[in-house]
This record gives C-alpha cells, sequence and structure tokens, in this order.
C-alpha cells in the first residue's frame, strides 16, 4: 500500500475518532476530518516523540499511533474552537 495512502486513512480515522470524543457542531466534510487527522498525526507524533511515547508510523498502524494521530486531532479542534468562540466575542 502506498504510503500517501496510509496517510489519509490513519488521517480518517484519527479525524473521526477525534470529532466523536469530542462533540460539538463543526460543519466540516469528509475531507475536511481527512486534513484535521493528518495534520493531527503529524502534531500528535511530535508531541509523542518528545515526551518518549513514541511517534506516529505511517507504515503501519498501531493503537499507539491512532491514539497519538487522535490526541493531536482534538488539540486541533479545542483550538480551532477557541478561535472561533474568540472571534464571534470580538
Amino acid at each position: 500500500m502506498p504510503l500517501w495512502l496510509h496517510w489519509i486513512i490513519l488521517g480518517l480515522i484519527a479525524g473521526s475518532l477525534s470529532k466523536y470524543l469530542m462533540p460539538g457542531r463543526d460543519p466540516a466534510g469528509c475531507l475536511i476530518t481527512i486534513a484535521l487527522g493528518i495534520i493531527g498525526s503529524l502534531l500528535g507524533g511530535w508531541i509523542g516523540s518528545h515526551l518518549g511515547w513514541g511517534d506516529v508510523g505511517a507504515t503501519g498502524f498501531s493503537i499507539r499511533s491512532i491514539a497519538l494521530a487522535t490526541l493531536g486531532a482534538i488539540m486541533l479542534l479545542l483550538i480551532g474552537r477557541l478561535v472561533v468562540h474568540f472571534r464571534r466575542r470580538a
């Protein structure tokens, strides 16, 4: 399986899990969910490698990779919601 396909599948899984774990209004579609998961994978892998928890491996799926990617995607969702909230108040 090509490397880019691994990242898309991991992004879809992590993005979907993050939206499930953080319910709320997110009008984003499937492509945005995949992008959220991919960027969350990069963020989660970076944080995990700096804390010694491991990194996100795109060559094979593991529970640790999915958990780190989902954690990164949740952080992105939280930051995005805070930005939208503060923009509405201003």
